[in-house]
């Protein structure tokens, strides 16, 4: 390989016996460079929802839509993802169809970051894997559906999402519905709490469980605005907790039947273990049988929560100006 193409993929900087992320080597869109140059409000979006989380062809629609909502508010969207082995920083519209179409498409977490940019491959980036992308990149807001967590069963199997480590190093403020609520939810509490991951309850004291407008826990603090959240992020900077992702939980507003999502939920659970389904395979598995499953009520809740989080994002990005 060339030194050039080497270079053009290296990441990383040794300087001091330390690695330290280069942010000069991402590939942002126009757009994002534009607002990056004047410093204006940016919200980063992950990009597995749309290759991996919402069906064709509306999961194309959906992400064109969430952009235009962050646009409307007066932010600029980043929707980050890698395509044959170039990180993106903001999407072009080319860019957003590939992720949208193409069967190539991998799912990235953090530790295979550096595989798909080595091997030239292309892949969509999780929520840890977008936090970090971004955080290099200096975006602090970030939007996303549901967070990841503990899964259930997690004493035996260990398996947890790689969001709430990444989570614990991250200066990132996350909008989400709560964790996924085919998730342990409470195990996936007390792991926030553990990891010191700071979390608020926007307009509401109960914690949201994804299709649910209530998991059944209560939040300890709560928030009614935008300025509220801003100033909690500045707050952190004066008392240097922002090495720690402050995640804010926006419930969603029209949910799901709880007797109709709990049949569900179980019926998948027990099919996705009856197809040996496991790891990072188990929540698209989960989230397609609530999309067959519910007819599609599951689907337009899930674009109603993104759809919302993005315009809290954006509004918090534009109140931290």
């Amino acid at each position: 390989m060339e030194l050039s193409a080497i270079n053009a993929r290296a990441y990383l900087l040794i300087t001091s016996a330390r690695v330290v992320p280069v942010k000069s080597a991402i590939t942002y869109s126009a757009e994002v460079s534009a607002a990056i140059a004047v410093g204006g409000p940016i919200v980063a979006l992950e990009s597995t929802i749309i290759s991996h989380g919402l069906p064709h062809p509306s999961n194309l629609a959906v992400a064109i839509e969430c952009e235009e909502i962050i646009r409307g508010v007066g932010a600029v969207p980043a929707t980050i993802a890698l395509l044959d082995g170039v990180i993106h920083v903001g999407l072009e519209s080319s860019h957003l169809e590939a992720i949208a179409n193409r069967k190539d498409i991998l799912k990235a977490s953090i530790r295979d970051l550096a595989i798909v940019l080595a091997q030239g491959t292309s892949a969509a980036t999780t929520v840890a894997a977008t936090a970090h992308i971004a955080a290099i990149a200096g975006i602090r807001v970030f939007a996303t559906g549901g967070l990841g967590g503990v899964h259930r069963g997690a004493n035996e199997s260990f398996d947890e999402s790689a969001d709430l480590t990444a989570l614990s190093g991250l200066d990132m403020t996350v909008v989400c519905a709560g964790v996924k609520s085919i998730l342990d939810v409470h195990a996936t509490l007390e792991r926030l709490e553990t990891l010191a991951i700071s979390l608020v309850g926007y307009q509401t004291h109960r914690f949201p469980g994804f299709y649910l407008t209530d998991s059944g826990f209560d939040l300890e603090h709560r928030v009614d605005s935008a300025d509220e959240i801003a100033a909690i992020i500045k707050a952190r900077t004066l008392i240097g907790t922002q090495f720690k992702s402050l995640i804010v939980a926006n419930p969603v507003k029209k949910e799901m039947a709880k007797a109709r999502h709990d049949q569900i939920l179980a019926t998948g659970l027990a099919k996705a273990a009856h197809d040996g389904i496991d790891g990072k395979a188990v929540t698209p598995y989960l989230l397609e049988h609530f999309h067959s499953t519910s007819h599609g009520e599951s689907l337009a809740i899930n674009t109603e929560i993104i759809k919302a989080n993005c315009a809290l994002a954006a509004e918090i990005a534009l109140a931290l100006q």
